[in-house]
Order: C-alpha cells, then structure tokens, then sequence
C-alpha cells in the first residue's frame, strides 16, 4: 500500500503546513511496522491533483491494478475535488470509516452520484476487476486518531522530524 504524501492540498490553506520533507518523514515514521509506503511520488510527478497524479500513475504503472483508499471524512468533501468524477472511472474506490464523518460521508453529493457503483464489502478481494465506476464502504472500527488533533496537542511536533541544523551539531 502506497501513502500518497501530498506536497499540498488545493482545499487547505497553506498557512501552517508543515514542509513535504517534515510530513514524509512523519509519515514514514507513523507506518514503519506496517506495510504501508510513504512516498513523495506526487511532488516527483509534478501533480498538484488527485485526478492528474492518479491518471499519470496508471500511465506509469501499466500492469498494475491501483484501489484508491480514502477516508469518509473525504468522501463527504469529494465533490468539490476537481474532476471528481474522473477520479471515479480511473480505479475503484475505497472508503474507510472515520470517526464523527458517518452521516457526512452518506449524505455525501459525490455517494448519491456513485450510489448504483457501490459494492459490499465481502466482495472487495474482486475490487481491482469491477467495472468503474466502483466504491466498496469498509466497516471497521475507526482510528480515532487525527492529525488536526495531534497538531493542536502539539504544535511543535514539526521539529522531531526536522533534520539538525549545522549549529545544532556535537
């Protein structure tokens, strides 16, 4: 599973984002025991948006069968992302459950648009060969954890993942 760390998120300011090296860094350190890769392939691209990263990976990844993975969280923002509906027919779709954004993601313009394309979760080992497009809801219980939350607790978590300055050496 790849972790597509975004150099930036056209619906964020960018005001207080921390840098792509700092939040690649994090990230990588969050997934080391999982089989989870971070990776700054959408800076490495030059792709600014979801729809041209994706399209520009299954360019470059021919025989490879992609499942977008995102949160509901998202899922009840995805109509405002640009040519979401693009985004729909290039791969299937995954939506993991997040806490609080249940009833956001189901009253969701973009699900009542991919309602007929929704599939049950016990079927998705078949996910890479639905026809798009395709979105399977995974139920499980959530991870309650979020980076708003973690940043506010700590705002400084930045400098963990900074590299050391030449002053700063022994």
């Amino acid at each position: 599973m790849w972790w597509l760390v975004s150099p930036g998120n056209p619906l964020k300011p960018d005001a207080g984002m921390a840098p792509l090296a700092v939040r690649l860094a994090s990230a990588r350190a969050m997934a080391r025991r999982a089989p989870i890769r971070p990776t700054d392939i959408e800076a490495r691209l030059g792709t600014r948006y979801t729809v041209d990263t994706l399209a520009a990976l299954i360019r470059r990844y021919p025989n490879h069968r992609f499942v977008w993975l995102m949160g509901g969280d998202n899922l009840a923002q995805f109509h405002l992302w640009r040519d979401w509906r693009r985004i729909a027919q290039l791969m299937p779709i995954a939506v993991i459950a997040r806490p609080g954004y249940d009833r956001a993601a189901h009253r969701a313009p973009a699900l009542r648009w991919l309602r007929r394309s929704v599939h049950p979760a016990a079927e998705a080992r078949n996910w890479t060969t639905w026809r798009l497009p395709a979105l399977v809801l995974l139920r499980f219980r959530p991870d309650p954890t979020s980076a708003t939350r973690l940043r506010e607790a700590d705002p400084a978590w930045q400098t963990t993942f900074l590299p050391p300055r030449a002053t700063d050496a022994p």
